[in-house]
């Protein structure tokens, strides 16, 4: 059992989350959710908000088993040690279950091969530290243990991952290279999509050099130092050059027609938790990325 005394002005989940941070937030929320937080003797909503002084008694529950089915479809790994995977995902292929979706995911496989994955995801989530959207291709890391999961958690909240993307947006970007500073927050009308029209949101940074220009597309490279939902698609789209394919964000007609967007996370560095040294793992261009440069 953990107990505290409530700081004044903070809620109770952010609260927990800066106390436990040794645990995830998911799992902090279905403490709260489970009555196994007591906030002055009583359970308490995560949104309860503190006055200072409260006395606060979290009862961590065991970890539960891995709740995603193992199933024997394709993984492409590209570097592998004791702490961590590095995927290949494909296009179209949804990293873990959810609405709608509750088989033939990146996570489904992943449990088949590997077994034991970081349970600090959650139970649909096994090993999950970040992610990638369904449509967008490339590498991706998978934790093997809990300790690799906060390890690696701490360096992508610490900004020392380097996240490298390829892209190709629509138009001719006049710059060379460029720097898009934009909040991004959830889009008030369509609750689906993210926007960077609004003053408020969170911080977001993106950087991009040009690589190669055509008549009606430029060829990116994308760097990222935050991680929001949709940063890229919705940070390019802001400036008027959106990722080819990406109906979500304005993608004009492709000619030939686009079989999915052209986003590509290309390399990603990081620390590797189990050798404590720096490690670059890149995933080369899916062949139908290639097919679409060449013919252009």
């Amino acid at each position: 059992m953990h107990s505290f005394t409530g700081d004044p002005g903070k809620r109770l989940d952010h609260f927990l989350q800066e106390k436990l941070s040794e645990y995830s937030r998911s799992r902090i929320q279905s403490w709260i959710k489970d009555g196994l937080v007591q906030v002055n003797g009583s359970a308490a909503r995560a949104s309860l908000l503190l006055h200072g002084g409260e006395a606060i008694e979290v009862s961590p529950a065991g970890l539960p088993p891995l709740k995603a089915d193992p199933e024997d479809l394709p993984v492409e790994v590209l570097y592998e040690d004791a702490s961590l995977i590095a995927v290949n995902k494909p296009a179209g292929l949804i990293v873990h279950a959810g609405a709608g979706q509750h088989a033939g995911t990146l996570v489904n496989r992943l449990v088949h091969r590997f077994g034991a994955l970081s349970q600090l995801g959650g139970e649909m989530r096994p090993g999950i530290v970040h992610r990638l959207d369904k449509e967008t291709s490339g590498v991706l890391l998978v934790a093997r243990t809990d300790t690799a999961h906060r390890a690696l958690a701490e360096q992508f909240a610490g900004r020392t991952v380097e996240k490298i993307y390829l892209a190709l947006v629509h138009g001719k970007v006049r710059a060379d290279s460029g720097r898009i500073m934009k909040p991004i927050a959830r889009d008030p009308v369509r609750r689906t999509r993210m926007t960077a029209r609004l003053e408020s949101g969170r911080e977001a940074l993106t950087t991009y050099t040009v690589r190669k220009r055509f008549d009606k597309f430029t060829f990116l490279e994308v760097r990222i130092g935050t991680g929001r939902t949709h940063q890229i698609r919705v940070h390019l789209a802001s400036i008027g050059h959106p990722v080819a394919g990406d109906r979500v964000y304005g993608s004009r007609v492709c000619d030939p027609p686009a079989e999915r967007m052209f986003l590509h996370a290309w390399k990603i560095g990081f620390l590797s938790p189990a050798t404590n040294e720096r490690v670059t793992v890149e995933a080369p261009l899916a062949p139908e990325l290639e097919t679409w440069l060449a013919g252009l």
